[in-house]
């Protein structure tokens, strides 16, 4: 089993974005759990192969992967550290998952399992997000966004031609999370928005709480105030008390232009 699992690894190591300097880091990644996660996920025919990383950070490493129906993301979320007790405020109080087991390894479950569901939910709405594919424990399958060489840029990595238009669709975006989907992103910057298609996509959701979590007011505003911040880099003349006022009142698809019928 475990050969098999390998054999569909081998172009994780050494290609992409960045190479895997320490064997040691590449098997902290794909311990022996995460390599059975994989092979219940290849089993359901929602991995083939994993390709090559395209991200690292403190939670998880991405890598592009091929599914059955073409080029996948394949979030894999660490278990052998402790960065997840530090995300506890955006699970604590979320009425989705109450009675919380605090062993590391559930908690990293939980997280996976919320990320995923923030991103159906988003979905369903019609925002531009990864379209979710597959979950199992600490592995997270979602559609691949990028080209063959490499994925979107991040909207802090680009110029962009029409600002004030990807600041409303970005505007839009808060206000359909708020009314509609009844969740707030929780980490809303350009550091997780992909530039794809000539327009803003949304990415790590899983720190995106309940409207009825006891600090989405607080986290709401926060969000806010990284775009109005984006926006104003942009020159554009926004202010925080404005677009505040937009999310809570003002029927979504007005701010793109568009009168509700």
């Amino acid at each position: 089993m475990f050969a098999e699992i390998e054999e569909n690894l081998q172009g994780a190591m050494g290609e992409g974005t960045f190479d895997w300097v320490d064997r040691r880091v590449f098997d902290q990644v794909f311990d022996r759990l995460t390599l059975l996660s994989i092979y219940k996920l290849m089993k359901k025919g929602i991995i083939d192969t994993i390709e090559w990383p395209i991200a690292r950070g403190k939670e998880a490493h991405v890598f592009r992967g091929e599914g059955e129906n073409g080029p996948i993301a394949v979030k894999i979320f660490h278990t052998s550290n402790a960065v997840f007790k530090n995300l506890m405020q955006y699970i604590e109080g979320d009425p989705r998952f109450e009675g919380l087991k605090r062993k590391h390894r559930d908690l990293v479950t939980t997280w996976v399992r919320k990320e995923h569901r923030n991103l159906i939910r988003m979905s369903r709405e019609g925002l531009r997000v990864p379209e979710p594919l597959g979950v199992f424990k600490n592995v997270l399958v979602m559609e691949y966004i990028g080209d063959e060489d490499s994925p979107s840029p991040k909207l802090r990595e680009i110029e962009i031609g029409n600002p004030e238009e990807a600041y409303n669709i970005l505007l839009h975006f808060l206000a359909v999370c708020w009314q509609r989907a009844r969740l707030v992103h929780g980490d809303f910057s350009p550091y997780n928005i992909l530039w794809h298609e000539n327009s803003p996509l949304v990415i790590d959701v899983g720190q995106a709480v309940s409207i009825q979590h006891p600090k989405a007011q607080e986290f709401l505003v926060r969000d806010i105030d990284r775009l109005v911040s984006w926006g104003k880099s942009q020159g554009l003349e926004v202010s925080t008390a404005e677009a505040l006022y937009d999310i809570l009142n003002t029927e979504p698809d007005e701010l793109l232009g568009f009168e509700e019928e």
